[in-house]
């Protein structure tokens, strides 16, 4: 249950970032998001630096070192996704981010871990799932999709780097880390790009405070709190439902909708999602 809350707040963080976008750039939306993401997490440090496995001066290290190279590839990925949630609905986004799952097996052949037929099965209808949901004929992917499309593969790129660090540095100084990376990097943007004005970020102060408070800050530790007790292939099958949440929330509070070619596209990629995320329950091995 935990995890499956956590999955709607994130697919209403997508409705959260386009009513964002209607006040402030996309820049500005997510250096703010982020610092309050990072500052709803402080208070669990002393926690986790209690129960760290050790907090010798070369730890915190490389929890800056992998903070800093974290909050890069996410910083990228958060700022390709809101400048294409900016050109496309909440629902389409939140489907074509859910790809990163399908992405990370296939990324992660250059770490010489296998990847399955199935997982190649699973991109296969994915792919036809995303050409059904944002092509337009010759025309070529929507904008909007193809960045956020983009975002994804740096989403998983993400996912692959934080597994490499998770059993090495305590997640939250990481998160923290990361958060304040991207924070920093999207505010210095915002200055040289953006106009940041009181006036609209109090216009969307609702959103980023959703977006920030409860996607980063509520939804990350309810994730953690619900993987302690629940296997990692199961897990990632409900925090998949993400993509089906961001569609209702766009329905319900954005008036969005689909087509009966765009519902059967996002269909495919949910089954290329749910197949590469069922496949992950088995063990890796290194390529021979």
């Amino acid at each position: 249950m935990l995890l499956l809350v956590a999955a709607a707040v994130w697919g209403f963080a997508f409705v959260a970032q386009r009513v964002g976008m209607r006040h402030v750039g996309p820049l500005t939306f997510n250096g703010v998001r982020f610092a309050l993401g990072a500052a709803a997490l402080l208070p669990l440090l002393p926690w986790a630096r209690r129960n760290a496995r050790s907090g010798s001066p070369g730890d915190r290290g490389l929890v800056l070192k992998g903070g800093l190279l974290a909050g890069v590839v996410l910083f990228l990925g958060a700022t390709l996704q809101q400048y294409g949630v900016v050109y496309t609905t909440a629902g389409k986004a939140g489907f074509i981010t859910g790809l990163y799952v399908v992405f990370v097996p296939v990324l992660g052949l250059l770490f010489g871990l296998k990847t399955s037929r199935v997982v190649w099965l699973g991109a296969l209808a994915a792919a036809v799932g995303l050409y059904l949901l944002s092509a337009r004929g010759i025309a070529g992917i929507d904008p909007g999709d193809g960045l956020v499309l983009v975002s994804a593969v740096f989403w998983a790129i993400h996912v692959l780097v934080i597994g490499r660090l998770s059993h090495r540095v305590a997640p939250v100084e990481l998160a923290i880390a990361q958060f304040t990376v991207v924070s920093v990097l999207s505010l210095v943007g915002a200055v040289l790009f953006e106009t940041i004005a009181l006036e609209t970020l109090r216009a969307a102060a609702l959103p980023i405070l959703y977006a920030g408070l409860m996607s980063v800050g509520v939804a990350y530790t309810l994730q953690v709190v619900g993987q302690r007790r629940a296997k990692p292939a199961h897990a990632a099958i409900i925090l998949s439902s993400e993509s089906v949440f961001a569609a209702l929330g766009g329905w319900l509070v954005l008036g969005e909708g689909l087509s009966a070619r765009g519902l059967a596209g996002c269909a495919l990629m949910l089954v290329g999602i749910l197949l590469a995320q069922a496949d992950s329950g088995r063990a890796e091995t290194p390529v021979s």
